[in-house]
């Protein structure tokens, strides 16, 4: 009677069931020391935190096998790899679309990140305060450098971004106080505020 009377609570209803659906079949395992939240009914895989934390090199490959079954791993999780301080080097693999949140927050001891043609975005605060990277390179098909994507990477000295990039956000180079280099592409239309704040030693742009 409350459904016929409220007809839109069967729509949410439903929604919730199907939510609820799709969710049982989500399963956190360990491949080759990654681990991933696997969704079976798109066979797609998502980087997720090692509770131990991860150390030295991580090469995340564009695929993962479990149980006979083969994943794409299309994206790393809000962060996956928060605080890993002996993470020295990433390769993150060319069928990943998207980096979550603070996905590298904190990684004190990355000196180099490869970021894939594959990826559209780089996410809000993707490699906030990762002092020690003195390497990026980013991908040609990257639309959008998040907001604070880069905070305070001291370490970093030049910066290519490609000619796919239609935004940098804000705060998005801000206190990369080693950057005396940028190179920006032309498919640039919004540089917000603070950018490229304090960052003292930026000579050539």
């Amino acid at each position: 009677h409350s459904l016929m009377k409220y007809p839109y609570l069967k729509t949410i209803l439903q929604c919730l069931c199907m939510f609820a659906s799709i969710n049982a079949f989500a399963e956190t395992v360990k491949i080759d020391g990654i681990y991933y939240n696997l969704v079976t009914e798109i066979k797609e895989a998502e980087v997720t935190k090692n509770p131990n934390k991860y150390t030295g090199i991580v090469n995340i490959p564009e695929t993962v096998t479990y149980n006979n079954v083969t994943y794409s791993v299309t994206s790393i999780g809000d962060q996956a790899f928060y605080l890993c301080r002996d993470l020295t080097s990433v390769t993150i693999g060319n069928s990943v679309t998207s980096i979550g949140k603070d996905a590298f927050c904190c990684c004190y001891g990355l000196t180099s990140a490869t970021i894939p043609n594959s990826l559209t975005s780089i996410g809000e605060g993707a490699f906030y305060n990762c002092r020690g990277l003195t390497s990026v390179t980013i991908g040609n098909s990257v639309t959008s450098i998040g907001e604070s994507a880069f905070y305070d990477c001291s370490g970093l000295t030049s910066v290519t971004i490609p000619n796919s990039v239609t935004s940098i956000r804000y705060n998005a180079f801000y206190k990369c106080s080693g950057l005396t280099s940028v190179t920006i592409g032309n498919g640039v239309k919004i540089i917000e505020y603070y950018a490229f704040a304090d960052c003292a030693e930026l000579t050539d742009v």
